[in-house]
C-alpha cells in the first residue's frame, strides 16, 4: 500500500487519542503519601475542617464543642476546636465593600470574604444568552474562604470567632482599609489577638490581605486557610463548567499544575509540598486565588480532600494552603476573586495569567502558544474596534496566509514525489536482493533529482502543521472568557457548541472540497480517494461538540486555502507525467502561487 495511506491512518489516530485526552473519563487519582512540612499541621488541617457557614449563622457558636464533620467526612470533635472566645457570641453582619468591578462581603464573624459578586458578568442561560443577575462565584451557604490557626498543639477555627471593624474606611467608599480584630483564649489558657485588614484594589478584583497574630509562641504558629470547595455555576452548561472545578498550584521554581476535583476520589487525602506562589479554586471561567507577596515562600503547603460525590462528576473538595507565620505573628497574601480575564490575571503578575494550566505534558508548550494568541485577539480586538467574531475571521486569514509559503514548498515536494515514486520502485524491484545496493542507488536517484530521503516527510506537513493551532485553539476556546456569551452570526455563544450544528458541518463540507480540489491531477489511488471521504467526517466528529467559532476558524481557514490549492493542482497537471527509469529529465518550471 501506498505509504500515505499508512500516514493518514497515523494522523487518525492521533486525532481519536487527542479526542480522548482533550474529553477524558473520570478516573481514580493517585493518593500522595507525602509528609506534611509539619505533620501536626497537617493533620489538624484535616481534623477541623470546618462544614458550616459563617455567612449564614450556621456555624457553631463560638466555644462550643458540637461534633463537627472532618475533610474525610467521619464525626469527630477535635479538642483543638474549643476555643474559648473573650467575647460573647454574636449574629454575623456581612460587610459590603465595592470596588467599581465586583461587591465583595466580609463577614464580622471569621473575618473572612462570604460573596463575591461580579458587576461586569450575568450569567448564562440555555441558548448562550445572558440574564439579567450579575455573576456570584459563592455557593450559597458557602463561604469563599475560612482561616484558622494552628499553634502550639492547638488549631483555632477563627470562622466562629466574632470580629469587631476597627476601621471601615473601605466601606465607606474612601478607598482605605477594613480593619477586622478579635481576642480569644486558647484551651491552654493562652490569650490570642488576631488583627486582620484588607486593602481592596480600585477598579480590579484583588485585595491585599495583612494580618498579625500575637500570643502565639514564636516560630510555631501557621495560618491554615481553606479555599472555597467549588464555586457556583453560571454557564448555560453546567454539567461542562462542573467538569472543570479544580485546584490551581504555582510551585515556586515550577510550570503551575492543576488537580481536577475528579481526580480526588472521596475522603482521598493528597498533600503537595511547597513554597507555593499561589494557589487557586476555578471553574471554567472564574477562580478564587491566594498568591503571596513577591519573593515570599511562605506558602508551604497544600492539603486537598477529595468530597463526597452524588455523581460522575466530582462538585466539591475541599483544599487548605498553609502558611508560615513570619517575625512578630505576621502574615500578608493577596487575594483575588473574579473572572479569568488575561489582562487581569497578568496585572498581578507572578505567572498568575497561567492559573489554568493545560496542554498536558506539552504544556510549556502549548500554554505560551496559547498566550501568544490570546494577546494577539485581545490586541486585534482592541486596535480594529471589531467584535470578536470578526476578529476570528481576520486572525484565521492570517494565519493561513502567513503558512502560504511553508505549505506551498510542502506541497511542491509533494508532487517531486509522486513523480519520482515509479522509478524508486523500479530500483527497489531490481535491487531487492542487494540492500546495500538498494541504498546506494536509491540516494543516487534522490541526488539526480535535488531531493533526499526526507523529501516524503515535507509532503505530508500540509496534514500535520495545524495540529498544534488546533490543540492551542481548543484549550484557547475552553478557557479564554473573552469569547463567553459573545454572539457570532448564528451562534448566541461563541465559546459553546453550535446548538444547529451548521458551523460543524459547515467545516467538514469545506474540507471536502480543500480535500477534493488539493487531489486534482493526482494518479489514482484508492487510499487517496478513501481519504478524501474519511478525513471531513472524521474532523467533524472531533469538532462537532467543541466551541462554534473554534468550527468558524476553520470553515474560514479552509476557505482561505481554497485559491493555493487550485493552483498546486494546476501545477501538478503542468509538471508532466510520473517518470520512469531511463526517461530524460527536463528542468522543471516553477509557477508562482
Amino acid at each position: 500500500m501506498d505509504k500515505r495511506f499508512f500516514l493518514a491512518l497515523a494522523l487518525s489516530a492521533i486525532v481519536i487519542v487527542l479526542s480522548q485526552m482533550i474529553f477524558p473519563q473520570p478516573k481514580r487519582g493517585p493518593v500522595t503519601p507525602g509528609a506534611a512540612v509539619t505533620d501536626s499541621v497537617a493533620r489538624q488541617a484535616q481534623a477541623s475542617q470546618p462544614a458550616g457557614s459563617a455567612a449564614t449563622g450556621s456555624a457553631a457558636a463560638p466555644g462550643s464543642a458540637t461534633p463537627q464533620p472532618s475533610a474525610t467526612g467521619d464525626s469527630t470533635t477535635p479538642a483543638a476546636l474549643a476555643a474559648t472566645p473573650a467575647t460573647p457570641a454574636v449574629p454575623p453582619r456581612v460587610v459590603p465593600v465595592a470596588t467599581g468591578k465586583a461587591v465583595y462581603g466580609i463577614s464580622t464573624v471569621g473575618a473572612a470574604p462570604v460573596s463575591a459578586v461580579l458587576e461586569e458578568y450575568r450569567p448564562l442561560v440555555k441558548g448562550g444568552r445572558s440574564s439579567n443577575e450579575r455573576v456570584e462565584l459563592a455557593r450559597p451557604g458557602e463561604p469563599l474562604l475560612r482561616f484558622r490557626l494552628a499553634a502550639g498543639g492547638d488549631t483555632i477555627a477563627l470562622d466562629r470567632q466574632p470580629f469587631t471593624i476597627t476601621d471601615s474606611s473601605a466601606v465607606a467608599g474612601r478607598g482605605g482599609p477594613l480593619t477586622l480584630e478579635t481576642s480569644l483564649t486558647t484551651r491552654s489558657g493562652q490569650p490570642v489577638r488576631v488583627t486582620l485588614t484588607y486593602d481592596f484594589v480600585p477598579d480590579a478584583y484583588a485585595a491585599r490581605v495583612r494580618g498579625r497574630v500575637e500570643g502565639v509562641p514564636r516560630g510555631t504558629g501557621h495560618l491554615l486557610v481553606d479555599l472555597p470547595r467549588g464555586l457556583r455555576s453560571q454557564e448555560a452548561d453546567t454539567l461542562d463548567d462542573q467538569g472543570h472545578l479544580a485546584f490551581a498550584l504555582k510551585p515556586t521554581r515550577d510550570n503551575a499544575t492543576s488537580i481536577g476535583f475528579g481526580k480526588l476520589e472521596p475522603g482521598e487525602r493528597r498533600i503537595e509540598k511547597g513554597p507555593f506562589t499561589w494557589a487557586v479554586t476555578k471553574n471554567k471561567y472564574f477562580l478564587v486565588g491566594l498568591l503571596t507577596p513577591e519573593g515570599d515562600s511562605s506558602f508551604v503547603e497544600a492539603n486537598l480532600v477529595g468530597g463526597p460525590r452524588t455523581a460522575k462528576v466530582a462538585t466539591s473538595a475541599a483544599g487548605t494552603v498553609i502558611q508560615r507565620l513570619g517575625e512578630g505573628g505576621t502574615f500578608a497574601f493577596e487575594l483575588y476573586a473574579g473572572p479569568q480575564e488575561y489582562k487581569q490575571l497578568a496585572s498581578m503578575g507572578r505567572d498568575f495569567e497561567n492559573a489554568n494550566p493545560h496542554g498536558w505534558f506539552l504544556q510549556g508548550i502549548l500554554q505560551p502558544l496559547s498566550t501568544l494568541i490570546i494577546r494577539l485577539l485581545l490586541w486585534m480586538h482592541a486596535t480594529l474596534n471589531l467584535s470578536y467574531g470578526w476578529v476570528l475571521v481576520i486572525f484565521a486569514v492570517v494565519v493561513r496566509v502567513a503558512l502560504w509559503p511553508l505549505n506551498q514548498s510542502a506541497m511542491r515536494s509533494s508532487i517531486k514525489m509522486q513523480r519520482l515514486q515509479p522509478e524508486l520502485q523500479a530500483v527497489q524491484e531490481r535491487y531487492k536482493s542487494d540492500p546495500q545496493k538498494l541504498q546506494g542507488e536509491m540516494m543516487k536517484v534522490y541526488k539526480d533529482h535535488g531531493m533526499s530521503p526526507l523529501s516524503p516527510l515535507m509532503g505530508c506537513l500540509p496534514a500535520l502543521i495545524p495540529m498544534p493551532i488546533l490543540l492551542t485553539l481548543i484549550f484557547v476556546f475552553q478557557n479564554t472568557i473573552e469569547f463567553r456569551g459573545v454572539p457570532f452570526l448564528w451562534l448566541h455563544d461563541m465559546s459553546a457548541k453550535d446548538p444547529y450544528y451548521i458551523a460543524p458541518l459547515l467545516m467538514g463540507a469545506t474540507t471536502f472540497l480543500l480535500s477534493w480540489i488539493g487531489m486534482r491531477n493526482v494518479p489514482p489511488n484508492p487510499q487517496t480517494k478513501m481519504m478524501l471521504y474519511m478525513m471531513p467526517v472524521m474532523m467533524t466528529m472531533f469538532l462537532v461538540n467543541l466551541a462554534g467559532g473554534l468550527n468558524i476558524y476553520y470553515v474560514v481557514q479552509n476557505l482561505a486555502a481554497l485559491p493555493q490549492q487550485w493552483l498546486i493542482a494546476n501545477e501538478r497537471a503542468k509538471a508532466g507525467p510520473p517518470i520512469v527509469q531511463g526517461t530524460p529529465i527536463k528542468k522543471e518550471r516553477t509557477v508562482k502561487a
